[in-house]
């Protein structure tokens, strides 16, 4: 014990940025591992401790007084390894199967390593400090650029949504693309976005924003007008019997309720658009059908059917997408302690081998058959995926 307080004292006699404990002695003992870091937060230092199971990390924080007795606490009879960190030094400690102490130290230098930041900087694609005129009238910027407190969650899902798109167009050098937005609503997305194609990415960009609402399909007209969103413009129309004979790159729907989503899907399959982004709503249909004889536990209780049938919907878009030659994810879009919207399906035109086809298209049919589904997108592709058959 004397021993390991010398030891312990000896590398506290550095300010430490990193520690980390590991090698548990006692397989019981349900931490794998234990991080702690130097932090900082309003000018005050303090220590945030991560403790790793097989599933989760917990989280605590400690005074720097505290920091001596929480790594004895941690360490003693629990660890066989102690490894740290201060800017100039790097320390090894192990304790052998007789509990003999080995410290060993090196002088490097581990500044990169520090980062008191409570909130690691993240490098958003949309910086605060633009003027990025429709997050400005959102509400999320001030008028100089800054993002405003209250706004900063609604700032990191909109940066969130740019991500996922950003990630399939850094793929290829598209210099130019046609966009189609279905149920656009009040369409701050589509004038963000517009933003990131022309301003960031230097794409020349045609994008059609579809709505039932002639109020909102007017304003927001006006708005891309004054923004000088010159290829920007909106129309009044449904999902379902919405017709545009020119190629189409992207389709994106956002929110759109029920089988809206599969429609908006079915017409980006048929214009053979490179890529889908879509972030379903509102699913009712699967759930209104949902029944089985073998697996009654999923519908006996209404909350668990409705999640279910929900993830269901999403699991056979997602499968039929891939039978009809697109690569697809479904994605973690916002987070759910925000908003239950939380599944985006991300699909890119891509050769799917038939091997593959056949096995997402027979998941569909084992599906449908034991819940007695009959799902939208399946009757709108059912020539399709015979033909493919």
């Amino acid at each position: 014990m004397e021993d390991l307080i010398k030891a312990i004292d000896d590398m506290l006699n550095d300010e430490l940025i990193k520690i980390v404990i590991s090698n548990k002695i006692n397989k019981e003992n349900k931490y794998n591992k234990i991080s702690i870091f130097l932090k900082e937060n309003k000018k005050k230092e303090y220590y945030q401790i991560e403790k790793y199971t097989d599933k989760q990390v917990f989280h605590e924080n400690i005074e720097k007084e505290e920091l001596r007795d929480k790594i004895l606490e941690f360490v003693y009879n629990n660890y066989k390894q102690l490894n740290g960190w201060s800017e100039k030094t790097t320390f090894d400690m192990k304790i052998s199967k007789k509990g003999k102490i080995l410290l060993s130290k090196s002088k490097t230098n581990n500044t990169k390593l520090s980062n008191k930041s409570h909130n690691k900087e993240k490098n958003y694609i949309l910086k605060e400090g633009t003027i990025i005129k429709p997050l400005i009238d959102l509400g999320v910027f001030t008028k100089e650029g800054k993002v405003v407190n209250s706004k900063y969650d609604k700032y990191k899902q909109i940066n969130r949504f740019i991500e996922i798109i950003d990630d399939e167009i850094k793929k290829k050098d598209y210099k130019e693309l046609t966009i189609l937005d279905f149920g656009c609503g009040k369409s701050y997305l589509t004038f963000v976005l517009y933003h990131y194609f022309v301003e960031i990415k230097k794409i020349n960009v045609k994008m059609i924003g579809l709505d039932l609402k002639e109020d909102v399909i007017n304003k927001c007209n006006k708005i891309a007008k004054a923004y000088n969103y010159e290829n920007l413009h909106f129309e009044l129309g449904d999902i379902n019997g919405f017709k545009y004979n020119n190629k189409v790159d992207m389709v994106i729907t956002l929110h759109a309720c029920d089988t809206a989503t599969d429609y908006a899907l079915y017409n980006a399959i048929k214009w053979n658009a490179k890529m889908i982004f879509s972030v379903p709503c509102c699913q009712h249909e699967l759930n209104a059908q949902m029944k089985s004889e073998n697996l009654n536990i999923l519908t006996n209780y209404g909350i668990i059917q409705e999640r279910i049938a929900a993830l269901m919907t999403d699991s056979i878009r997602g499968n039929l997408l891939e039978y009809m030659g697109y690569k697809t994810q479904l994605l973690e879009f916002i987070d759910i302690a925000h908003s239950p919207k939380n599944i985006l399906i991300r699909a890119s035109k891509n050769k799917v081998s038939d091997e593959k086809k056949n096995i997402v298209l027979n998941e569909v049919n084992n599906l449908i058959k034991e819940f007695n589904f009959n799902p939208t997108l399946y009757k709108l592709l059912e020539s399709d995926l015979k033909n493919l058959k």
